[in-house]
């Protein structure tokens, strides 16, 4: 079967602020859904934030937040499943804008094809990342590698994942992760050694490709607002 386009929209490089990220996902799912554009993977990191999705309860956080946003780190409550995340820079965010027709409206087949397109990147850096039965996202050793939450909007979807590549780890201190009181790692934590988010976010797309079936296409924020995609 011939693959599906895509485009690639990596924006990579400085953080990007949440509220920025979340709006800029709001008007792809809005172009996605009249079929304006193809479906998109958005790839960046973001400076120190914590999310709250629908089952996020204030048990959740460890500090208030008004503590955190005197660390300077904002908090946000959003759409996606799951519950508390950190965001913070050297972690590889991704987040799909895909119609789910094409997956049969299966939200759950999408998302363990989500996390099978990142076990097999982490497998290209020589760490054996598995799923767990009943826990969302990618483990090693019963600590999370790589969280995974989304929402679904008229059929396309929003939110995505969250690989620890070089993430100072201490943030997640700040939070109960997705509420399960389980510990986190990351890719240079598990190899003894820096990883650099570049390469990772360089090899992801491959992955996400084979397991989606969609040819990606770079794309630039100024290609997609000359082309309107997104009025």
């Amino acid at each position: 079967m011939k693959a599906a386009r895509g485009w690639l929209l990596d924006l990579g490089g400085d953080p990007v602020p949440f509220a920025e990220a979340w709006e800029l996902q709001k008007s792809l799912v809005a172009a996605r859904q009249r079929g304006g554009i193809p479906d998109v993977l958005v790839l960046l990191q973001h400076p120190p934030v914590v999310t709250l999705g629908r089952s996020g309860r204030a048990e959740h956080l460890r500090a208030t937040r008004e503590e955190l946003l005197s660390a300077g780190i904002e908090l946000f409550r959003i759409e996606r499943g799951g519950s508390a995340t950190y965001h913070g820079p050297g972690q590889l965010v991704g987040y799909p804008i895909v119609d789910l027709r094409v997956m049969g409206g299966d939200v759950v087949r999408y998302m363990r094809t989500m996390e099978e397109s990142l076990i097999q990147t982490l497998g290209q850096f020589g760490i054996a990342a598995v799923r767990e039965r009943g826990y969302p996202g990618v483990w090693l050793g019963g600590a999370k590698i790589c969280s995974v939450g989304v929402a679904v909007k008229r059929g396309v979807t929003m939110h995505g994942f969250a690989l620890n590549v070089a993430t100072a780890l201490d943030g997640f201190a700040l939070i109960n992760p997705c509420g399960l009181d389980r510990p986190v790692t990351s890719m240079s934590a598990v190899l003894g050694r820096p990883v650099d988010l570049g390469e990772v976010r360089r090899a992801y797309p491959e992955q996400f490709s084979r397991a989606f079936g969609i040819d990606l296409t770079p794309v630039t924020a100024a290609d997609l607002a000359q082309a309107h995609a997104l009025v």
